[in-house]
């Protein structure tokens, strides 16, 4: 019988439901008895999605959070389950070809910043910051990387393994510990992302019906009920017994709109962007 979609953890990305994923969790188990460090009273690392290899539990508990809740879809190389980190995997080339296009990125960094231009930031000075943290060293003397890339390569290294915002203020502030005084890395996610804000494009929040029913906006924009289901547009304390739908307070369900009319500017303010944009129209070719 052929188990390559045991042994290269593909079962990781099927259905909770099927036999495929519960065999892939008895093999996962059976894996960590024989490989896992086994220093921490009989409890290991958890891979479900809620946990993220963050919480040390017994190897039943573990079973029973894969099980109900899921496996981290991007956790393929079991490293915080006794899997050698040195030996090549099927997954090697992903990360290899990531951290090359990371190169990439920081190599563009200044190019990137010219295509958004002055004219994309509502005020002056976010794009005067954004200039100056790329030049910025993040330590005295540092030639490798400046402020902005070193934020750039973290969101990336972020983003690519699921990590949470907690989890993300931990490292680094643990970081910044590490790197010599008068370093200029954020020790918060929140300061983080302020630097990198002003390169984000706008968007904007329509509120919503609970229910999906309908967007408060354009001629229902004033309502504050649903006139379908007859929800409120607001939030309901359980505690409220004298509540009125008219009560203004936190919006039930909020949709963040992107305005494709900004993202279209910013993929046509690149050159090689903008090639690619108009292939369709100056490239192909109609053969009728």
């Amino acid at each position: 019988m052929d188990k390559s979609w045991l042994l290269n953890r593909s079962w990781i990305h099927e259905s909770r439901l099927s036999w495929k994923y519960e065999t892939g969790v008895e093999y996962f188990i059976e894996y960590v008895i024989q490989n896992a460090n086994n220093d921490m009273d009989g409890k290991f690392f958890c891979p479900c999605v809620n946990c993220c290899n963050g919480s040390h539990l017994e190897l039943d508990v573990i079973t029973e959070h894969l099980l109900c809740d899921g496996f981290l879809k991007n956790y393929t190389r079991w490293i915080w389950h006794g899997e050698n980190i040195d030996i090549p995997t099927i997954s090697i080339e992903t990360p290899t070809q990531t951290f090359t296009q990371e190169i990439d990125m920081d190599d563009q960094l200044e190019e990137m910043i010219r295509d958004v231009g002055p004219k994309s930031f509502k005020r002056a000075h976010m794009y005067e910051s954004l200039c100056s943290d790329s030049e910025k060293p993040l330590y005295p003397n540092c030639t490798k990387f400046t402020r902005l890339s070193a934020i750039l390569r973290l969101f990336n290294l972020k983003a690519r393994n699921g990590w949470s915002d907690k989890s993300f203020t931990e490292l680094l502030e643990l970081l910044k510990e590490m790197l010599p005084e008068g370093n200029t890395l954020p020790s918060r996610n929140y300061k983080a992302k302020k630097v990198l804000c002003p390169m984000g494009l706008e968007y904007k929040k329509i509120h919503g019906c609970p229910n999906d029913c309908m967007l408060y906006h354009g001629e229902y924009e004033g309502l504050h009920q649903c006139p379908r289901c007859g929800l409120s547009r607001y939030k309901k304390n359980q505690d409220d017994s004298n509540y009125d739908v008219s009560t203004k307070g936190p919006p039930a369900k909020v949709l963040w709109y992107l305005l494709i009319v900004l993202r279209l500017k910013r993929l046509f303010a690149n050159a090689d962007n903008e090639k690619l944009m108009r292939w369709h129209a100056d490239e192909r070719k109609c053969d009728g």
